[in-house]
């Protein structure tokens, strides 16, 4: 009898509705993953060093940092700041109005998000000072992993496209001429395609020079009138520079 018994109670299990199964909450209540295609969270960076970076923005773990990046990128906050602080093996940390680690936005600091998501190349991490809870709008790029930083930096992204640009920002503590964010732009806003900036002008090249007696090509030059010289005349004196004055 005790053994029809436990077939009964074993039916009974099987019989059972999906429902009354045991699920992880964790699991049951983590939002599904973007598409890699969603242009709403698709970030682009048109960097100083020749390219567009995209990053695939992570609302599904980090609903707020990625949706104060997206206010941000949207105020046009990002467009000129410089990475500040870029340690080769490690990663590239902007975001910063001041240029020194110091600076944020005006608007209040977002909250710890950690989650499973690796600080492995190409993670987006938000930076942040030694509160937890003191994300605003820096961010930093990680160039080789960092595993240590995992659960301890909120990882909001990841560059899928244009890591090379990454690759190519200056490093330094900070650089002594910092690569910079010129654009930051949302894709589902259908921001201009990607335009480099023109490459800069020789310094102190001067004006193109010829051989005496030819001009270009090598074709002979008209000779010229000659020419009476006369005594200069005496520039007045210049006034003294005056210095910069320190902000107060």
């Amino acid at each position: 009898m005790r053994f029809i018994a436990g077939l009964f109670a074993f039916a009974a299990v099987l019989s059972a509705p999906a429902a009354a199964q045991i699920i992880d909450p964790g699991v049951a209540a983590r939002k599904p993953v973007p598409p890699i295609t969603d242009k709403e969270n698709l970030l682009l960076l048109d960097l100083s060093t020749g390219g567009r970076v995209t990053i695939w923005l992570r609302p599904d773990v980090a609903p707020n940092m990625v949706e104060r990046v997206k206010t941000l990128t949207r105020q046009h906050f990002y467009d000129g700041l410089p990475f500040h602080r870029v340690i080769d093996g490690f990663m590239a940390q902007g975001g910063d109005p001041k240029g020194d680690g110091t600076g944020g936005s005006t608007l209040a600091n977002v909250a710890a998000e950690f989650n499973y998501l690796p600080h492995v190349r190409g993670a987006v991490s938000a930076a942040r000072a030694d509160d937890k809870d003191s994300a605003n709008s820096q961010f930093f790029i990680v160039f080789q992993p960092r595993l240590n930083l995992d659960k301890k930096y909120t990882v909001f992204g990841r560059v899928i496209d244009g890591m090379q640009y990454v690759d190519s920002i200056e490093r330094g503590e900070p650089p002594q001429n910092p690569s910079k964010i010129v654009h930051a732009y949302i894709a589902a806003d259908n921001p201009p395609a990607f335009v480099a900036a023109p490459a800069p002008a020789p310094v102190g090249l001067g004006a193109p020079v010829t051989l005496p007696g030819t001009g270009p090509a090598g074709v002979a030059a008209p000779k010229r009138a000659p020419v009476t010289k006369t005594a200069p005349a005496k520039a007045a004196p210049k006034p003294a520079a005056k210095k910069a004055a320190p902000a107060r």
